[in-house]
């Protein structure tokens, strides 16, 4: 850009790499400018639209897809996005008619697949979900969301176990995914394995950075009526456990749930002095939190 101020890709990737570190806003600053420069590139419009939809202005997301479908109708991708915008408006027919136009344009698209899963288990059409999913996995055994959007369903069939082996898949693919941990442990939590889902607990909220990932990962997730049963599973623990550094350790993890952090970092620090024994969990939460204040 420096060398040409009017180098519309330059722009155009800037602002993408902006999107991968989750820097929303310079993004759409960079698909302004590369729009100005070149106004029918269909592909700005599409990536524009998808930063809109991470930010959570849905509205403009669906205006830049529209846009960018009308300067290419054979773009599977932004089929696929402006489905991503409909479904997280909640209006999961659009988001699947949306989903199936980017699977005719692309039947290779195993994430057309796993999110039109999504869409469809959020219906309530658990079958058609999992099917979905079964064939995202097809396309893309390597594909972590895809075993852990198939446990969410199964979880919501009642069926823990099936669910546990998919989150336990999903982890294997990618031992970071502090989603796959939450889910596992209310998995778990609804098997009564108490052990399994506080430790599941501890590890999904300890592999967030809290900076981004807390509220991306779990902010939805927590209006639901799980959020309160966590809550309560911790509020257990924390209530019967006779070694105050424990309790103090796991007032901590509850306390992260509830996005509290600078709290969250003194119940860790105190829990600390107090011996807790597994000191490297203890410092991997300070770690995250040593920014927050």
């Amino acid at each position: 850009i420096k060398l040409d101020p009017k180098y519309a890709i330059a722009y155009h990737n800037r602002g993408s790499t902006y999107n991968e570190k989750g820097g929303y806003d310079r993004a759409i600053e960079d698909y302004n400018q590369a729009i100005n420069l070149d106004p029918e590139d269909a592909t700005a419009y599409n990536n524009r639209g998808y930063a809109y939809c991470l930010k959570g202005d849905y509205d403009r997301a669906i205006a830049d897809c529209n846009q960018a479908i009308n300067l290419d109708p054979e773009d599977a991708i932004a089929y696929h996005n402006r489905g991503i915008a409909y479904r997280r408006q909640g209006d999961c027919d659009r988001a699947i008619a949306d989903y199936n136009q980017a699977i005719q344009l692309d039947p290779e698209d195993a994430t057309a697949y796993n999110n039109r899963g999504i869409a469809y288990g959020e219906k309530g059409d658990y079958d058609r979900a999992i099917a979905d999913c079964n064939q995202a996995i097809q396309l893309d055994p390597e594909d972590a969301t895809a075993y852990l959007n198939r446990g969410v369903t199964y979880k919501e069939k009642g069926d823990y176990d099936r669910a546990i082996e998919d989150y336990n898949q999903a982890i294997q693919l990618d031992p970071e995914d502090a989603l796959a941990y939450l889910n596992r442990g209310v998995a778990y939590d609804n098997k009564n394995n108490t052990d399994r889902a506080i430790e599941d607990y501890d590890n999904a909220v300890r592999l967030c950075s809290y900076e981004t990932e807390l509220n991306r990962k779990f902010a939805y997730w927590t209006k639901g009526s799980e959020f309160d049963e966590v809550i309560e599973l911790l509020d257990s623990v924390v209530d019967n456990f006779d070694c105050s550094a424990s309790r103090a350790y796991y007032a901590g993890v509850k306390i992260l749930f509830l996005d509290n952090k600078h709290k969250a970092r003194r119940r860790f620090e105190r829990a600390l002095e107090l011996g807790f024994e597994d000191q490297a969990k203890i410092e991997k939460h300070l770690e995250n939190l040593k920014d927050s204040t």
